[in-house]
């Protein structure tokens, strides 16, 4: 059984059964620890090789109780040491073989002092092609998407890896009748919210102490949680929709 680097297994993690999951279930089970994980997210750490699950003779995936501890410790490792994707299959693989490797790091030492390289977090990339395939989409509506300002590449052509649940739910939306030239009015609420959270951390990404800037990140990842949270409660009461 693998280690977790930051911990013991996650509270759900541990409370999975013996048998094999759907995704959904995996889903239920991880949002103990992450709140925000999607099943979107699940596929894509799939297509990057990071779990590798079973599937019935229909194509539907089935996860083992090791499946979904393998992904417990993905998403902690994003979350609590910022590594790549890369990174953390290959320190998980190493693991698995029973290899004794020291956790990987970010940062270097300068002068005995930790120092985060680049400044703040790696951030994970996937390229077009990982983004079709993740999000199960075509290029014709990534591109109308993207017409819309829903999906943006970064300059060099790449997206976030948290595109792929953008495309997702925009996918899902689309399913109830909802066109992405609907959705123009979130994205530019959600605009207005990442401005008010920036103006909140603005003083600490400008700090000369990289732990400072780091802490930037960790406050912003906290106040993009509650602006979620808050929206979605909004919504819910102006839906006059009650949370199950």
């Amino acid at each position: 059984m693998l280690q977790t680097p930051s911990g013991g297994a996650g509270h759900g993690i541990a409370a999975a059964d013996s048998g094999l999951m759907s995704i959904g279930t995996v889903l239920n089970v991880l949002r103990d620890e992450f709140p925000e994980v999607t099943i979107s997210k699940i596929r894509f750490l799939e297509s990057e090789g990071l779990i590798e699950p079973q599937r019935t003779p229909s194509g539907y995936r089935k996860f083992s109780p090791e499946d979904v501890e393998r992904l417990g410790h993905v998403l902690r490792m994003q979350r609590d040491h910022y590594l790549p994707l890369k990174v953390i299959r290959e320190y998980l693989d190493a693991m698995e073989r029973g290899e004794a490797v020291p956790l990987p790091s970010v940062g270097r030492q300068r002068d005995g002092e930790p120092v985060l390289e680049p400044e703040g977090p790696t951030a994970v990339r996937i390229g077009r092609a990982e983004l079709l395939a993740a999000a199960e989409i075509g290029d014709e509506e990534l591109q109308e998407w993207q017409s819309y300002g829903l999906i943006a590449p970064l300059p060099d052509g790449a997206y976030d890896a948290e595109t792929v649940t953008v495309a997702a739910l925009v996918a899902e939306l689309g399913r109830f009748g909802i066109e992405p030239r609907h959705l123009r009015v979130m994205k530019a609420a959600a605009e207005r919210e990442a401005g008010l959270v920036d103006q909140v951390v603005a003083p600490l990404k400008r700090h000369r102490n990289p732990q400072t800037r780091a802490l930037a990140e960790t406050r912003s990842r906290e106040l993009s949680g509650l602006t979620v949270k808050l929206h979605a409660a909004l919504v819910r009461i102006a839906l006059g929709v009650r949370q199950p």
